[in-house]
């Protein structure tokens, strides 16, 4: 409550970690959307995890979401670490860890996938790497429909500027130009091979290149080299 009360005083965001647990009593994100609604913070707060949503039943999570929703409140999932950390002393059936992800976003809840572990004792394998991050929330949420991986992709770009209340945000003319170049031919094979990044330029500068990851190929009567890209039309 007060965190919530100093950043309505300074004008500031919140994003909290809400219900990193599998108890399916857990009510940080029902008292983090109140506090929003009463304080006016609508659009400016964000629940990270929100793990324990995948414990708590039907019904209460039908009251749960349109609370989220009416308060503006985004989600913010960390798939590798939920599905590593949650479910651990289940024995089987055993609990994916992940929260409800296609339910909010069908309430309109804006969702975007996140990581904030990087070689840490809760998860040593972090590389802060957000196609990995989409590739594992899109086959732990079950997002494989082609407009849904396309969804996964936003989840990592669009939607989360978009929590992050980036205006500049985007490729056209008069945003801020830092950009990751992929070596892809459209969203959904970048999440498919999570390809070379050909460049990442921050602000208008080019700060790292990476060459293409094609393979020198051995096989009597094929081509020397090959990829797995589509071709760009």
């Amino acid at each position: 409550t007060e965190l919530c009360e100093i950043a309505a005083k300074r004008g500031l965001m919140v994003d909290m970690h809400c219900d990193e647990s599998d108890d399916p009593q857990s009510r940080h994100i029902e008292t983090l959307a109140a506090e929003t609604t009463r304080l006016g913070l609508q659009g400016r707060v964000a629940g990270s995890h929100l793990s324990s949503m995948h414990s708590m039943d039907n019904y209460y999570v039908s009251k749960l979401l349109p609370l989220m929703a009416e308060a503006e409140v985004s989600a913010i999932p960390n798939p590798l670490i939920n599905i590593m950390l949650q479910g651990r002393q289940d024995t089987f059936p055993k609990r994916r860890g992940l929260t409800r992800v296609k339910e909010m976003q069908a309430l309109g809840i804006r969702v975007g996938w996140g990581q904030d572990c990087v070689r840490d004792p809760w998860y040593s394998l972090g590389t802060g790497d957000m196609l990995d991050v989409a590739f594992m929330g899109m086959h732990v949420a079950q997002m494989s429909a082609p407009e849904e991986m396309q969804r996964c992709f936003d989840m990592v770009t669009q939607e989360n500027a978009a929590i992050l209340g980036l205006d500049d945000y985007g490729l056209r003319e008069g945003a801020l130009a830092s950009l990751v170049v992929l070596d892809a031919g459209n969203a959904i094979e970048a999440l498919r091979l999570r390809p070379a990044r050909l460049a990442v330029v921050s602000k208008g500068k080019i700060v790292s290149t990476q060459p293409r990851g094609d393979a020198t190929l051995s096989l009597p009567g094929r081509p020397k080299s090959g990829n797995r890209r589509h071709k760009l039309s």
